[in-house]
């Protein structure tokens, strides 16, 4: 990174009431925002910019940002958003401040469950002329996958099993509030299928959900003495064809460029990299396992025995997901954003009850849209990447 600005994660916040039909979104929104500005010990006075991730469909309105502007603070305040998903917002406050324009950021993302077909919302963003009519939702494709990873990979469903399994054990230490879906190996395997090989065990509902994470510079977290920031000492970012028909569904380049570009920046070997954990995207446990083979974590030959050992867990030597992951809690559209933020709280060592003790490196993948069409790597560190041993 040279002589770059340096950029830190100085607070952050998910605010996930168990009851979110007693709050309207702008009242989410803004708890949230108060809670990040909280944890990093500021006031929105200090924020210089925001930048959210909303998506009008989900949300049930045309230009959702106008209606959250008042809420995060944006009034008299430069707002920017990106509809496309949650760990992109991240990737542009961390942009905008190592830009030098600004100093700090306010960065959110939701998924409030307003809208009353999300599948039909989800077709939507498929291609008009083929596969609308399939249907082709999140769902199908994320099943079309699993079907491709299957068949490339013997084990994989086993191995699949397993992943569910730990994470959600990760998600009853993490967060017991919304530890709902089923742990018991029983249950994940004899789920009422939804699309083939996807079972109702291996997938959790989609929740509502505010993440909101407060980025600052270099030389303002020195001057605030801002305690124990998550440095990003990588960031990479890349997208899938949009015509999943152009894909191998087994395999995810757009991930492994990602990991490339974040890697390089962080000065991490994609050939043996070392990290104290990692948080990545798992709406199903077959994309958390193409994640690891992407990040260079897990050889996907290697899956089913890695699973099996226990070198995933809490206990193991490459912790993945401590916080449970989606198939605990699944705030959708904010889900990468979530996966960033539990990764930076662990460098942080503010991940609360599944604190990893001892965290100095971590990374975190953010996968949204059909298939993981968009992905997103982000490497965290307690320094900055030029002071990293």
């Amino acid at each position: 990174m040279g002589n770059q600005i340096k950029v830190g994660v100085v607070g952050s916040a998910v605010f996930a009431p168990r009851n979110p039909e007693r709050f309207f979104l702008e009242e989410a929104l803004h708890a949230a925002t108060q809670a990040a500005l909280r944890d990093a010990g500021i006031t929105i006075e200090d924020i210089d910019g925001i930048v959210v991730a909303s998506c009008d469909q989900q949300d049930g309105r045309a230009i959702a940002i106008m209606m959250a502007s008042g809420s995060v603070g944006g009034v008299g305040r430069d707002l920017m958003s990106t509809p496309s998903c949650g760990e992109h917002a991240f990737v542009l406050g961390a942009l905008r401040v190592r830009s030098g324009i600004f100093r700090t950021q306010l960065v959110l993302s939701w998924n409030p469950m307003e809208t009353a077909d999300l599948e039909e919302v989800q077709r939507l963003a498929t291609d008009p002329y083929y596969h609308r009519k399939l249907p082709q939702d999140d769902l199908a494709s994320h099943a079309l996958q699993a079907v491709a990873i299957e068949a490339k990979v013997p084990g994989a469903r086993e191995a699949a099993f397993s992943v569910v399994e730990t994470n959600r054990r990760h998600g009853r230490e993490a967060y017991p509030e919304y530890a709902e879906a089923p742990v018991q190996r029983v249950h994940i395997e004899g789920g009422r299928m939804l699309r083939y090989p996807i079972n109702e065990g291996m997938v959790t509902p989609p929740a509502f959900g505010v993440v909101a994470m407060v980025l600052a510079s270099d030389d303002w977290i020195a001057e605030h003495k801002s305690p124990s920031p998550a440095w990003i000492q990588g960031m990479g970012w890349a997208t899938e064809p949009a015509f999943i028909g152009d894909r191998d569904l087994s395999t995810a380049p757009s991930l492994r460029s990602a990991t490339e570009q974040a890697y390089k920046e962080a000065g991490v070997s994609i050939d043996n990299p070392k990290f104290d954990l990692a948080e990545v995207s798992d709406t199903t446990p077959y994309q958390q396992l193409m994640a690891l083979d992407a990040l260079g974590l897990c050889p996907r030959e290697q899956w089913s025995t890695a699973v099996a050992a226990g070198r995933f867990a809490r206990e193991g030597d490459m912790p993945v997901n401590l916080s449970g992951g989606s198939l605990t809690f699944n705030p959708l559209f904010a889900s990468g954003l979530m996966r960033i933020a539990e990764a930076a709280n662990q460098t942080r060592g503010k991940a609360g009850a599944h604190q990893k003790i001892g965290v100095k490196t971590a990374v975190a993948h953010g996968s949204s849209g059909q298939a993981m069409h968009y992905n997103t790597v982000v490497v965290f560190g307690h320094q900055p990447r030029e002071n990293a041993k």
